[in-house]
């Protein structure tokens, strides 16, 4: 044990470091976490703190404090203001939370928030699970954990925390209009555990309420059924814009074709057509709810 002003601390470690894994593919963003890990340095060096000390005072190990001043570790926002207080930054360190926060995503989660952010209208249809932007945290991390091979405990925080702020989208103003089409069998999985279900089942039904949400369940027993080639995204801009993402398109990348995008516009409608309604997707999702 060591002590930190004076109380008896442990050290955090490699398990509950201060910050996230840097994306390597993202060149921005590696770019903004070294210039933030050189301020850090060239702050504490300034006051004549050695890492090691510094360390203790913020309740972490020396090791970790080299990779946030590194530019190998995204620090959190707490370090941020931990390390203004230490190093009596008045407020300068702390200001660099902004930065941060615009890299703290993994690169593709941040392209796909900004291009939701500026969509006037989404329709969004996921086989696999219930939509990323519907999921409340506890189902978001009963999916994650499911994955294999299995994701460290800090990348499932910070996926769950990336699909957190996506949930933006539902508070803009003017408000988008959104569509969805689940699959029955998603809504039945207990991922997470039966709670995590009912409160994932009752957020449900509280979006569809929203005046803009349109939400429509796709029954097992449909016969037929034009969603079996996966996915699909379609986000249209104010200015006629559009792009549009299926697995089955261009290895899963955005496409901007207009070929492309009238294919994932045309499997998409008739998905819609072969759901419930949205009134009858509320009623059949209330049931589960009371199966639950």
């Amino acid at each position: 044990m060591q002590q930190v002003d004076g109380n008896a601390a442990r050290l955090k470690t490699e398990t509950d470091e201060p910050g996230w894994e840097v994306d390597p593919d993202d060149d921005w963003g590696l770019a903004v976490v070294a210039t933030v890990g050189r301020q850090l340095k060239l702050r504490r060096e300034a006051v004549g703190m050695r890492a090691a000390d510094f360390g203790e005072a913020v309740g972490y190990g020396e090791d970790l404090v080299y990779k946030i001043e590194g530019g190998k570790r995204i620090p959190r926002p707490e370090y941020l203001d931990k390390a203004d207080e230490v190093l009596g930054a008045a407020g300068l360190l702390s200001a660099m939370k902004e930065d941060v926060k615009k890299v703290r995503y993994p690169k593709k989660v941040r392209d796909l928030t900004q291009r939701e952010a500026k969509a006037v209208e989404l329709q969004l249809y996921d086989p696999l699970s219930i939509h990323g932007l519907l999921q409340t945290p506890e189902y978001a991390r009963g999916l994650l954990l499911m994955r294999r091979p299995a994701y460290t405990a800090d990348e499932v925080e910070r996926f769950i925390a990336a699909r957190v702020a996506r949930k933006a989208v539902f508070e803009r103003d003017p408000a988008p209009e959104l569509s969805f089409v689940l699959e029955e069998w998603t809504l039945r999985r207990p991922l997470g555990g039966r709670t995590a279900l009912r409160c994932q089942l009752e957020h449900l039904l509280a979006a569809g309420q929203l005046r803009n949400v349109e939400l429509q369940v796709m029954p097992m027993d449909r016969e037929e059924h034009a969603g079996v080639d996966g996915g699909i995204e379609v986000l249209k801009f104010a200015d006629g814009s559009a792009v549009g993402r299926s697995p089955v398109v261009a290895n899963g990348r955005p496409v901007f074709e207009p070929r492309q995008l009238r294919i994932l516009e045309l499997r998409y409608g008739i998905i819609r057509a072969q759901a419930l309604t949205p009134r009858e997707s509320t009623t059949f999702i209330e049931k589960l709810l009371g199966e639950t």
